[in-house]
């Protein structure tokens, strides 16, 4: 990490000034030792005391925040407070759900989180063979109290109400909008916004997924608008609506698990500054945090969260994103 630059030296030191005052001090028998004379000269002591500290070499960041070496080293395997020395214990929910896991199996590497989730173990300098994982159901993973793992992957979005009971990461994943058309629809053949202009679509009211619709695809015809998703996939279903738009991971569930002989058409860019994202959980005030955070944002930072994303969340469940 880089090194803070040191601030500019003065040429004379303060030090230098005390060592001259001290010795023009008049001194032998002869001198006077008047008891007013003792607090002037205590006095002025610590006045040259404070500014040769103050003088001394300083980095420039802020004396408030931690130093960039010992962060470095808090940081470093071995010295990560984790549950289990030498270990990273990292929790999800079962069954743990593809696209996210595969086979059931967050060991295998295979599916975005588990793959996520190996990726920072790498960066914390945990090989895979140190990654344990833990069954952790969703709600006790948010949930005040003491957590069995160092971070918990589970499509947990980042909300304020949440960080009063555990820390997240930074945001390794922000949550796209997708749409969702049965497979013998004619919306199921569009490849761009603009293909989806002349069908009729439905949406959540209230939602991301309905601003998409009027800002994105700006269909010709008035959106149908539902309480709630669960109306939306009736309206599908029934054949009411050409298809729908919700959030990615909504629509890998609808089509795996409710909704079979739908597919999902595609998916959009993630726009906007306050985007849905999903983070690690952990236990509140973890003195891993800020490790596991350093390490999500160098993923993000070198494309590693990009690619990952793209190989499990677009390339491999055929959910191409539209142009």
């Amino acid at each position: 990490m880089p090194v803070a630059n040191q601030r500019t030296r003065r040429t004379t030191s303060r030090p230098a000034a005390l060592a001259a005052a001290l010795r023009d001090r008049p001194s032998g028998p002869s001198a006077p030792c008047r008891a007013d004379r003792l607090p002037r000269l205590g006095a002025a002591l610590a006045v040259l005391l404070t500014a040769a500290v103050a003088c001394a070499p300083q980095d420039d960041a802020d004396s408030a925040k931690p130093s960039a070496t010992p962060q470095a080293a808090a940081c470093a395997k071995g010295r990560l407070a984790t549950e289990a020395a030498g270990k990273l214990t990292v929790g999800t929910d079962k069954p743990a759900y593809a696209p996210w896991f595969q086979n059931d199996d967050p060991a295998d590497g295979k599916g975005f989180e588990s793959a996520v989730a190996y990726a920072v173990a790498d960066r914390l300098g945990y090989a895979g063979s140190d990654v344990v994982w833990q069954t952790v159901p969703f709600n006790s993973a948010v949930a005040p109290g003491k957590k069995r793992f160092d971070f918990d992957l589970n499509q947990v979005s980042i909300s304020d109400e949440r960080r009063k009971a555990v820390d997240f990461s930074s945001g390794y994943y922000d949550v796209r909008q997708a749409v969702i058309a049965l497979k013998s629809s004619p919306a199921a053949k569009a490849t761009t916004a603009d293909g989806l202009k002349h069908v009729k679509l439905g949406a959540q009211v209230g939602t991301t997924s309905l601003d998409v619709v009027n800002s994105v695809i700006r269909p010709d015809r008035q959106p149908a608008v539902f309480q709630k998703n669960d109306y939306a996939k009736t309206a599908l279903k029934n054949g009411q609506v050409d298809a729908i738009v919700v959030d990615l991971p909504t629509a890998f569930y609808i089509t795996s698990a409710e909704v079979q002989d739908a597919k999902i058409v595609g998916q959009f860019e993630a726009t906007g500054s306050r985007a849905e994202q999903f983070g690690m959980v952990l236990d509140k005030g973890s003195k891993l945090t800020g490790c596991v955070s350093a390490a999500v944002d160098s993923l993000r930072k070198d494309g590693t969260l990009a690619r990952l994303e793209k190989t499990w969340l677009s390339e491999a469940v055929d959910a191409p994103v539209f142009k």
